[in-house]
């Protein structure tokens, strides 16, 4: 412990956000809920593709290994730390992501490890979200509605796992309006998510051009690639140009959500919550956040979410979930454990510091 608590360096590199970032827990802070963490860094820089393209793993990859030393070094800039002899545990993203980007990231902090004498800790990518969630918000133990690019699931906690109550079935949420983008050559800057949305917010051009969409929820779950190929066929066959842009952003936002919504409803009824947090890239939209609040506020509930700055991939958060281990006394005992995994479900953690 340097400092006067706790200080992390956490890596994030599951997919085209490459994140640094530096935080502080302090001395004789409670683990199992709200540690009044202080943020120290939070830099992100993210690999943007022409629009109409997606991102490959290899590209991504590259992009973060020539980036990250710079992050690194920016982050110790901003958090006042003369070197990373000042941080007392590197925190990497395990997984679940794009196998290239991780390697490319796990590579770096084993060779930190290595250097400076740090213990490491992995940490569960979805893991990270949920406790930046429950840290940033206040909110005591909500249903989690996780919905980002690879990601799409409603979880609650019970005892000492977050358990996942449904998912999709396919693609992800954020994964669904991304390829979606890429049809309308909608620019990849800052995201195609970010500007579906800024689309859909101008509303519909006239009132009978809402289009009506599959809308597959099955139980607990739902299913995407259904929707979003219905779309895109009629997006190519749009004879005469019926369907403005914001008609198909605005209409396949408003199916996707409401699916959600009543997938979270359900899940928040078989627990008794009264509590839900959005976490993940997509948790930043804010259509979404105001169709659940509605349906939460019918509850006497409320939503708790947060900004860009959390929500959208970052280092903040597996420094965070890392630290919350490591203060546990988890950590890598052999260097040959410090792997990612493109496979690594949510409910697979345990989570030892929280015993409520």
């Amino acid at each position: 412990m340097t400092r006067g608590g706790y200080i992390a360096l956490g890596l994030e590199g599951s997919a085209n956000k490459l994140g640094v970032g530096i935080i502080r827990h302090p001395e004789g802070s409670p683990v199992a809920h709200h540690t009044g963490a202080e943020i120290l860094a939070n830099i992100r820089d993210t690999y943007i593709t022409p629009p109409g393209e997606g991102f490959l793993p290899r590209d991504t990859a590259r992009h973060h290994r020539n980036w990250i030393v710079r992050l690194i070094r920016r982050s110790l800039e901003q958090a006042g730390l003369a070197s990373i002899d000042d941080i007392d545990v590197i925190c990497f993203t395990k997984g679940p992501g794009m196998g290239a980007p991780l390697q490319s990231v796990v590579v770096i902090a084993r060779t930190l490890s290595l250097m400076y004498n740090k213990p490491l800790v992995g940490v569960n990518h979805c893991i990270g979200h949920i406790e930046m969630g429950r840290e940033i918000t206040g909110a005591i133990n909500p249903v989690v509605l996780y919905v980002s690019g690879g990601n799409t699931q409603v979880i609650a906690y019970s005892k000492q796992k977050y358990r996942i109550f449904g998912e999709t079935l396919d693609i992800a949420i954020g994964n669904c309006l991304d390829r979606f983008a890429r049809i309308l050559k909608i620019p990849n800057n800052p995201s195609p998510g970010y500007n579906i949305e800024l689309l859909a917010r101008k509303g519909l051009t006239k009132p009978e051009n809402f289009i009506q969409l599959p809308y597959t929820v099955k139980g607990m779950d739902i299913s995407l690639s259904g929707i979003l190929e219905h779309i895109e066929n009629l997006a190519k066959n749009n004879d005469g140009g019926k369907y403005a842009p914001q008609d198909f952003c605005f209409s396949l936002q408003e199916c996707l959500f409401a699916m959600l919504v009543e997938i979270t409803e359900r899940a928040v009824a078989h627990v008794n919550s009264n509590q839900v947090l959005i976490v993940g890239g997509v948790g930043c939209n804010l259509r979404l956040q105001e169709m659940m609040k509605i349906m939460v506020s019918d509850r006497d509930g409320s939503i708790h979410a947060t900004d860009e700055r959390f929500c959208i991939d970052n280092g903040i958060m597996i420094a965070h979930a890392g630290l919350l281990s490591y203060r546990m006394g988890d950590h890598v005992k052999d260097l040959r454990e410090a792997v990612c995994s493109q496979r690594f479900r949510t409910d697979s953690v345990w989570i030892d510091w929280r015993d409520d």
